[in-house]
């Protein structure tokens, strides 16, 4: 098939997105004395977990950023929180308005967990409750199962933990440069495994591929470890010599300092990445000994209202493809 350069204000390499006026948004002086406000009116009533709290201001600020996910880069840095002011619950109830004016959360594991937590919990690799976002270790270039996904760094590592985006639709345009052939290839269904905390979900396996252009819109979706995964079964066949060579081209060059940017985050920043757009990875850390001082994270997953229609073969893996639909996220395991 004749494959092209695709376009979209997504397409950047590397530093240049510093110089995006989407990329780097600050919280205004007004819309935190607007917060502080808000968090000091009791509930109304009692509800399970954080609350939605009432601010225009920041409502106003998540219709800007859902916006700049879907058509500008596809990242946006969030500073100016002032995260030691409030308690614990403050930061969660503030992370939990913002994303969900922005989108619906989504369930992020068998427990129903819509806020979780990123931290090292000491499982050894191989153990069945060990996922990346809760080791130490490096993590590949990588998507989620969600429209878009949130962090607020409650506290940094001790050293490392650097957080790295890649534009996909970039790396997909620089394999059409270099390999063609292969780019072909990243067009065809890859099988994935179900994840191993994925209990709510009765198909053992699923197909989609890592590009598709779908009534003009792209998305580009990854998880290697589940396609690894998927093709060390029996019933499944090994990986052909292209499959393994595209899949390890589309890394090697998320990983060249010209496509990818590094930054860390600091306690009270957030970023926020559309998936479809951008790969997301992180570097190994070394944590503290105290655990009060231990690296930690707030994430959430998000079904955006003004998302992007997926190609029909997503729909296994998110269970709707329709643009706006309620997609994504992991069942919580049944009673």
């Amino acid at each position: 098939m004749d494959r092209r350069i695709l376009e979209h204000r997504a397409t950047w390499q590397g530093a240049a997105l510093l110089s995006r006026p989407d990329w780097h948004q600050s919280l205004s002086e007004e819309l935190i004395r607007e917060l502080r406000h808000a968090l000091g009116q009791k509930r109304t009533q009692p509800i399970d977990g954080p609350r939605v709290l009432e601010s225009p201001k920041l409502r106003a600020f998540a219709d800007e950023i859902r916006e700049n996910l879907e058509r500008g880069s596809g990242a946006v840095l969030i500073s100016g929180f002032p995260i030691s002011e409030f308690s614990k619950d403050e930061v969660e109830e503030f992370f939990w308005t913002l994303g969900s004016l922005m989108g619906q959360p989504l369930s992020q594991s068998a427990l129903g967990e819509k806020i979780y937590r990123v931290r090292d919990s000491g499982f050894q690799l191989g153990h069945s409750k060990a996922r990346g976002p809760n080791t130490r270790r490096a993590l590949s270039f990588h998507t989620d199962r969600c429209d878009a996904i949130g962090f607020l760094c409650v506290r940094p590592a001790k050293l490392g933990g650097e957080n790295y985006i890649a534009s996909s639709i970039s790396i997909h345009n620089e394999i059409l440069r270099r390999r063609p052939d292969l780019l072909e290839v990243l067009y065809q269904p890859f099988h994935y495994q179900r994840h191993n905390i994925d209990h709510g979900n009765a198909w053992p396996f699923c197909k989609q591929p890592i590009f598709s252009v779908f009534e003009g819109h792209f998305a580009a979706n990854i998880l290697r470890v589940l396609i690894e995964r998927a093709h060390k079964c029996d019933e499944i066949p090994d990986l052909t010599n292209q499959q393994r060579a595209a899949l390890d081209l589309v890394e090697s060059i998320a990983r060249e300092e010209s496509f990818h940017h590094r930054f860390r985050l600091e306690a009270g920043e957030m970023f926020f990445l559309n998936n479809f757009v951008v790969f997301h990875s992180r570097s190994e850390f070394e944590d503290f000994q105290a655990q009060e001082k231990r690296r930690e994270l707030l994430r959430i997953w998000l079904s955006m209202p003004n998302s992007r229609p997926l190609s029909p073969e997503f729909r296994s893996h998110y269970g709707a493809t329709e643009a706006g639909a309620l997609r994504g996220g992991i069942h919580p395991k049944p009673e």
